[in-house]
């Protein structure tokens, strides 16, 4: 049995670290490239008076979007590969949801006055699908490959959640807020689903 593809760990991630980590690493979370101003006086350009973006709300859309891309990345791979029916019906389902998301996520990129361009490129984001991640699949097949996507899947769920939720309590725009709050409850439906699918528990466990 193949155990090239181990779970990575989960480390939990909230937007307030994000903004500290992008800070450090020249990974940008806004599209200003002076020092993110203070959530008080923060304001992006496009936004009205009534609806005020913070560095928190910045560095999720920001984040949201690439992490969302490069799911359904994977999940048009399992889509036509995995080798459970049920597993590749899951993939199906869900890149469905992703996409739609992004349909809702980048135009609250361009209200924001942000550009649709993946700020963290070249970063080890946690839950991010990489391209290595990308590669390894393509190159397995048959239960490994279904592992390797539970597995990478089941970061993505779990880590967009987290910053989610890091989005609904600290952020202050609230149609990103009511954004954050549709993808928890999503995250959630999805990663019960998941536990019960065939092999999950071998790849989770």
């Amino acid at each position: 049995m193949s155990r090239s593809t181990p779970s990575r760990p989960l480390v939990a991630l909230s937007l307030p670290i994000l903004l500290a980590l992008t800070a450090t690493t020249g990974c940008s979370s806004t599209a200003e490239p002076a020092p993110a101003p203070t959530p008080s006086t923060y304001s992006a350009p496009s936004a009205s008076p009534m609806q005020k973006a913070t560095p928190t709300d910045a560095a999720w859309v920001q984040l949201m979007t690439p992490m969302n891309e490069k799911a359904v990345a994977l999940l048009t791979l399992a889509a036509d590969r995995a080798t459970e029916p049920r597993v590749r019906a899951f993939a199906t389902r869900l890149r469905g949801g992703q996409e739609a998301e992004l349909g809702r996520l980048r135009p609250l990129l361009a209200r924001m006055g942000l550009p649709d361009t993946d700020v963290h490129a070249g970063h080890a984001m946690p839950g991010m699908v990489t391209e290595q991640d990308l590669a390894a699949a393509e190159a397995a097949g048959g239960a490994a490959f279904d592992r390797l996507f539970l597995t990478r899947i089941r970061d993505h769920l779990r880590h967009s959640a987290q910053v989610s939720r890091s989005e609904i309590t600290a952020g202050a725009r609230a149609d990103a807020k009511r954004l954050a709050t549709a993808l928890v409850t999503a995250r959630e439906a999805a990663l019960a689903e998941l536990e019960g699918l065939p092999g999950a528990g071998r790849a989770l466990g």
